[in-house]
């Protein structure tokens, strides 16, 4: 299945599959994904600012959009952190971005991760969101290995327009998610 093929699966394939589970009336009801966020918290940039603009940098190349800083909303003296310092980097994809990015990280990237085992499904939000974390950014292969001074972590969440988990958890696992 290529990157574009995503759509196409989801509407003769997903979409068919979750009426006849859940029995939806109408078809505005159907579960699908809405955006993809990625998120780096970087506690560790208020020392030194290069680290948000290397991160910024590869995340630019890992979301193939345009990332934008976050700032401190406080100051926190406790933690050396002044009021509008930036403090990481997110990106919210959609569309065409989002689908190519869901089929990148389903078959290539997921599988490069070291003693990978599945998704948890403790991670849905109750509304049926998904929220997982990866530890390492180098298991992209956009990412350079040469170039990278610092190991970072990345959050990413996918919004659905489900109700429950168990809608949302349907929906990733026939799209193709690696859920336990």
């Amino acid at each position: 299945m290529s990157m574009s093929e995503l759509s196409t699966h989801y509407q003769k394939n997903v979409v068919p599959k979750l009426k006849e589970k859940f029995g939806y009336k109408n078809s505005m009801e159907i579960p699908k994904v809405l955006k993809v966020t990625l998120n780096m918290g970087l506690g560790e940039a208020v020392n030194d600012k290069k680290i948000i603009e290397n991160a910024f940098l590869e995340m630019r190349e890992i979301a193939s959009q345009q990332p934008i800083r976050t700032y401190t909303k406080k100051s926190i003296a406790g933690f050396k952190i002044r009021d509008g310092w930036p403090i990481g980097v997110k990106v919210t994809l959609r569309r065409r971005n989002m689908n190519n990015f869901i089929y990148k990280l389903i078959n290539i990237v997921l599988p490069r991760v070291r003693d990978f085992r599945g998704l948890n499904l403790k991670s849905f939000d109750g509304q049926g969101n998904y929220n997982f974390g990866i530890k390492e950014h180098i298991i992209f292969p956009e990412v350079d290995y040469n170039k990278i001074d610092k190991m970072l972590g990345m959050n990413i969440t996918v919004t659905t327009t489900a109700k429950t988990d168990e809608e949302g958890q349907y929906l990733l696992s026939l799209l193709g998610f690696p859920l336990r």
